[in-house]
């Protein structure tokens, strides 16, 4: 029997139920929604909102505050509920009320760059687990380095059952069981039906033998008794493992006629059960009202963090003046001033050096410049750190009993790597990147929109780029990816054809705090086409001429990555043949289509002849060069073979560029 006094039980209720009440009206307000979640999930809610989580809504975005994420970004009500009643400021009543509305604060999932206070975006499931999963490394790195008075917090995640089905779920589950990330937390929503129906009918896992064989501490509790939830909140925060609670819970709790069914899901409730909901659950004030005990007990339990947050300012105040100074600096995202010397540096080792080597071991060598000059970078690979070179000299690896270093094994788990990347990032004070092959993207993706959608500085080091890859063959050789890529909005792709490029691409990702980057990288040998080695980042401008002609251009020569180096050896033919001949590196479509247009069409140029090389599609080149340019690259799958054979066996040769300049010299 509980031993919750009368008293205790009316007031919990009172609290969960307001959370219930401003979820079923705004989706009926919006006809739109999802009211079973924060129906089902209020008790749950409650708890760690009123009694676990440290937080100061006051404050959003303190420090050391607990990190929560709604993995379950559909049950958004739930969380603009709590924020609404715990006293975030701008989440008011007005935009509960204009819930799923243009412009509002309260759009329909979670969305961090429009509502202060919310961690992460989400709504497509499983990325919000997975993200937590980099939120709780980000807390365990930083501890490392700044200590545990400093940095010292949980991360706390409500998943549904559409979250665990989802395989990223395991990636990102076996990747926190291995790493021991004790202090995160998961939820689960369990209520045992989906959009479809009951669970049963598309799945018999039992979670939490899964997780368990995964490295976690499980435990199950009823998900509306909320003595029993705290204690698992409890024993979980003293484990030394990370931990899932299953809380059994009704979707749509309360709703006489669609409790514990799908009907609830994604519905609103409706005028007559949203009356009978109100009788059946003594709620007597009307839509849109929180009656005042259960407002005041909110905002008591809101403004009770504030303490936390003042004795951390209070320790935080008392270490020593250089150490405060770069872990705000960190937190800020501002770059250190040895970044550029340390850029210049490598550009100047490289002119030095010459010879051709892979952009692949190009990013290397820079990374050695750069990663003692930028500390908070932490890098990773899935599985692949000889292939992608993403391992710096000197880099210690992190293990599960040691934080201190700043390079993550992965493991084959790209999907999970990506949306881990996307945590660590909105933690802030580390600057996360990571390395796979470029044909991998694909696993990444939705975990590479959603760091663009939210503006996150996250760089994904993507190798083994082409046909030159070789042998590998079709199912490694990426051939649309670079489209597929660069027709993700705010994410900035760029891909150089030299040492001194690849640089200057480091430094240009490094510096765009407002959105995600990819490195498309070389596998086969790149020679030296850039011998400055100044501060200027031309790559910076996004196309520019790399090879001028020896009189009026009469072709212009336009390519990326390695067939830069393949259209200067066909502007040395043409050149041979009377023809004058320029070259242009484009080695971001992004940043040279921001650019005005006068400027881009004076890079263009105005020769008769137009010709774009790339060992990929021809997709997204005519807003570069127009439709009238003539293309070589490719319109197949790629084949087993070298890599040289394979450039001659597609036609991808200085020989066909050449070929094509005097076909349009002569149509013109």
């Amino acid at each position: 029997m509980s031993s919750r006094t009368s008293d205790s039980i009316t007031s919990h209720d009172r609290l969960a139920n307001a959370i219930r009440f401003l979820a079923i009206d705004a989706v009926e307000a919006a006809n739109s929604g999802h009211p079973g979640l924060p129906m089902g999930a209020a008790d749950i809610a409650t708890v760690l909102f009123t009694k676990v989580l440290k937080y100061d809504p006051s404050r959003p975005f303190w420090p050391d505050r607990d990190r929560f994420v709604l993995s379950a970004g559909h049950g958004s009500m739930l969380l603009y509920s709590v924020m609404h009643l715990a006293g975030y400021e701008k989440v008011t009543i007005d935009e509960i009320k204009r819930f799923r509305q243009l412009g509002s604060l309260t759009p329909g999932h979670p969305e961090n760059f429009v509502t202060e206070g919310i961690e992460t975006t989400t709504g497509p499931l499983g990325q919000g687990i997975a993200t937590a999963v980099g939120m709780a490394m980000a807390e365990r790195l930083l501890a490392a380095r700044f200590g545990s008075d400093v940095v010292d917090h949980y991360t706390y995640v409500l998943a549904s059952d559409g979250d665990l089905m989802e395989g990223i779920s395991q990636e990102a589950a076996d990747l926190a069981g291995h790493l021991k990330l004790s202090k995160l937390i998961v939820m689960w929503d369990d209520n045992k039906i989906s959009i479809d129906g009951p669970t049963s009918i598309s799945g018999s896992t039992n979670q939490l033998a899964r997780f368990a064989a995964s490295g976690w501490v499980t435990a199950a509790v009823d998900g509306h008794d909320p003595e029993a939830i705290l204690a698992a909140l409890e024993a979980a925060k003293a484990s030394d493992r990370p931990t899932l609670i299953s809380c059994r819970t009704t979707i749509g709790f309360g709703s006489p006629k669609k409790a514990g069914s799908e009907k609830v899901h994604g519905s609103p409730l409706g005028a007559e059960e949203i009356v009978a909901t109100r009788a059946a659950l003594g709620w007597e004030a009307p839509a849109f009202v929180v009656p005042e005990d259960a407002l005041n007990g909110w905002r008591a339990a809101g403004a009770a963090g504030r303490a936390a947050r003042e004795a951390w300012e209070a320790r935080f105040a008392a270490r020593p003046a250089e150490e405060r100074t770069e872990f705000e600096r960190r937190v800020a995202g501002t770059l250190p001033a040895a970044l550029e010397g340390a850029i210049v540096a490598a550009k100047e080792k490289a002119v030095k050096d010459g010879g051709a080597v892979a952009t692949r071991k190009s990013s290397e060598m820079v990374l050695d410049f750069i990663t003692p000059a930028v500390p908070e970078m932490v890098g990773g690979s899935a599985d692949l750190t000889g292939s992608n070179n993403t391992k710096a000299k000197g880099a210690k690896s992190v293990t599960p009993d040691d934080f201190s270093g700043s390079f993550i094994h992965y493991g084959v788990r790209e999907h999970g790597m990506a949306a881990a990347m996307n945590g660590m990032a909105l933690h802030k004070g580390l600057i996360p990147f990571s390395g796979g092959f470029m044909v991998f993207s694909d696993y990444c993706r939705p975990a590479i929109r959603l760091a663009a959608l939210m503006g996150e500085r996250v760089i994904h080091v993507l190798t083994h780029d082409s046909i030159g890859l070789g042998e590998d063959g079709p199912t490694h050789q990426p051939v649309e990816h670079l489209a597929a890529l660069r027709a993700i909005p705010n994410l900035l792709v760029m891909r150089p054809c030299d040492t001194v490029e690849t640089a200057e691409c480091w430094q240009i990702a490094l510096q765009s705090t407002d959105r995600p980057s990819a490195l498309i990288l070389s596998r086969q040998n790149l020679p030296i086409l850039r011998t400055d080695a100044t501060a200027v980042n031309r790559s910076a401008e996004g196309a520019y001429e790399i090879l001028a002609a020896s009189g009026p251009a009469q072709a212009s020569l336009f390519a990326t990555g390695s067939e830069v180096s393949l259209a200067v050896e066909a502007a040395k033919l043409l050149e041979a043949q009377g023809v004058p001949t320029r070259v242009v590196s484009i080695p971001s479509f992004e940043l040279f289509l921001e650019r005005p247009a006068a400027e881009r069409a004076k890079v263009i140029g105005d020769a008769p002849a137009k010709v774009a090389v790339e060992a990929a599609i021809r997709m997204g080149w005519d807003a570069i060069v127009g439709s009238n340019a003539a293309f070589v690259g490719m319109t197949s799958f790629g084949a087993s073979a070298p890599a040289k054979e394979l450039y001659a066996h597609f036609g991808i040769t200085a020989q066909q560029v050449a070929a094509r300049a005097l076909d349009q010299l002569r149509q013109a």
